[in-house]
């Protein structure tokens, strides 16, 4: 292991990551705040600043996958279907196995400057998560308390906005249709329900909760034209897929298969044959896994998107103009402050390494919701 690369492993990187990470989101965020003044009298001007202050923000886990890390992205898809990725309004259906399986979509959303203008479906709570839930906040996406009358009045309602930007401002709506991140625990309760109900058993992937996305279709019909598929692998011989992996330096490789869908294909005539289309789609997603276990590739021509500097110079610009100002300070406190100045400034340090540890706690499989594993969970499945 080189010298660099023990460098990222140890804690006063990741402390100074966590710092440019921290102060930068708390400049983002204070002007999403600030342009809420915009919102009465200009919708459009205040969702194009949005998506700019997102993606100074976000990029910076981009920047921490392709740049920091060396992570590598192959992409799996038609030759016709790359042409149209990121020049339109998407659904985008994702299964969430793994801990930054969302990650290695930000890294193609970025590549294919579709970051900026992405917004996810996730429990209300996340929009309380400091910094990258207040940007969710700000940027529209769509929050839900699992309470079904408040939560399809929520969808209704906010996609009827979902494509109200300027022309070439194109949205990418991030659905998880299993509700909740894949673990064994919940992979049992998804087979029993299977089982119960007649269904293909499910190995790899969850049994997709159909209402929201049922809800959806309906919403989107005439205003998004497809639905993009995608399904996420890394390769077994890598290191674990986590953030804290990514934080300490280290490269893995993903796999990563998109195929573009007309949305205007899902049967929408009644409830059931919508769901059965989704459980059909995650059976392939199930096999597609499956396969990729023995081959470890997925079908299809692959594509190497290649990285763009822009996340590298966004997080080079923050680290300037935080860091600078911060080395001055702790130069001049530890020469000539005092006992009690340097004392805050350790206390202060302890309080930036929880709450970085925090963050990347929300990314983690097992320290995912409840939601799927209980009793009244799985007859509440069964009822559906």
């Amino acid at each position: 292991m080189g010298l660099i690369q023990q460098l990222k492993g140890t804690l006063v990187s990741q402390l100074l990551l966590g710092y440019i990470f921290v102060m930068s989101g708390l400049a983002v965020t204070f002007l999403m705040l600030c342009s809420c003044v915009i919102w009465p009298f200009n919708r459009h001007l205040y969702r194009k600043i949005n998506v700019h202050l997102a993606y100074a923000h976000w990029s910076q886990f981009t920047f921490l996958g392709q740049w920091w890390a060396g992570c590598k992205v192959i992409l799996y898809a038609s030759d016709e279907d790359v042409k149209y990725i990121g020049k339109e309004h998407i659904l985008t259906i994702m299964n969430h196995k793994f801990d930054i399986d969302w990650l290695m979509a930000w890294i193609l959303a970025e590549r294919l400057q579709m970051l900026g203008n992405t917004k996810i479906y996730g429990k209300e709570i996340l929009k309380y998560v400091p910094l990258i839930g207040w940007a969710w906040y700000f940027t529209e996406s769509i929050f839900l308390k699992r309470q079904w009358d408040h939560d399809k009045r929520v969808i209704e309602h906010d996609l009827k906005q979902a494509t109200d930007y300027p022309e070439g401002y194109y949205v990418t709506l991030l659905l998880f249709p299993e509700g909740t991140r894949f673990t064994e625990e919940k992979q049992k309760a998804s087979e029993e329900v299977c089982r119960a109900k007649g269904y293909p058993i499910l190995k790899h992937v969850l049994l997709p909760r159909p209402k929201g996305f049922i809800i959806t279709i309906h919403g989107l019909r005439g205003q998004f034209p497809t639905i993009l598929n995608c399904t996420v692998a890394f390769s077994k011989n890598g290191p674990a897929p986590t953030l804290m992996n990514i934080l300490q330096g280290k490269p893995m490789l993903a796999h990563f298969y998109a195929e573009r869908i007309p949305l205007d294909s899902v049967p929408i005539e009644t409830d059931e044959a919508c769901a059965q289309w989704l459980r059909e789609l995650f059976k392939k997603k199930d096999d597609m896994y499956e396969e990729f276990l023995n081959t470890e590739t997925f079908p299809g021509p692959t594509h190497n998107i290649p990285r763009r500097i822009n996340d590298l110079l966004m997080w080079s610009f923050w680290a300037v103009v935080t860091c600078v100002p911060l080395f001055y300070y702790l130069g001049s406190l530890f020469i000539a402050g005092t006992f009690t100045q340097q004392i805050i400034a350790i206390v202060v340090g302890i309080i930036l390494t929880f709450v970085v540890r925090l963050m990347i706690g929300v990314t983690e499989i097992h320290k995912g919701s409840e939601y799927g594993r209980s009793v009244n969970t799985l007859d509440n499945r069964k009822s559906e």
